[in-house]
Formats: structure tokens, C-alpha cells, sequence
């Protein structure tokens, strides 16, 4: 005999399924630390100044 499935529940279920499974991409994506956040913008910033320092000339001529 089958079961019975309140599909209510069944809608409420999936849909708590799919918010987690979203949640977790949303945490992998953004997850990061303050000091995580904080260390790669000090060596981005480096990087320019490394960069800006090999720089031969002006362009302002």
C-alpha cells in the first residue's frame, strides 16, 4: 500500500533543502574573516606600490 505524504510538509521540507544548500554556497563564497579581508587588501596594496615603483616615466609630459 503506499504511503501517505502531506505535501505541505513535503514543500516545507524542499524548500528548507534548497535554503540550506543555498546557504552553504553563501558561506563558501563570503565566509571569510575580518583578518582574512584585512590581509589580502594590505597585499593587493603592496603589489601596486611594487608596481607603481618600477614604473620608468611620466605621463604627464
Amino acid at each position: 500500500m503506499a504511503e501517505i505524504v502531506n505535501l505541505k510538509r513535503a514543500r516545507k521540507l524542499k524548500a528548507r533543502a534548497q535554503a540550506e544548500a543555498e546557504a552553504a554556497a553563501n558561506r563558501a563564497a563570503h565566509g571569510r574573516t575580518n583578518s582574512e579581508r584585512t590581509q589580502t587588501k594590505a597585499e593587493q596594496k603592496a603589489a601596486a606600490r611594487k608596481l607603481d615603483g618600477h614604473k620608468i616615466g611620466d605621463d604627464d609630459d
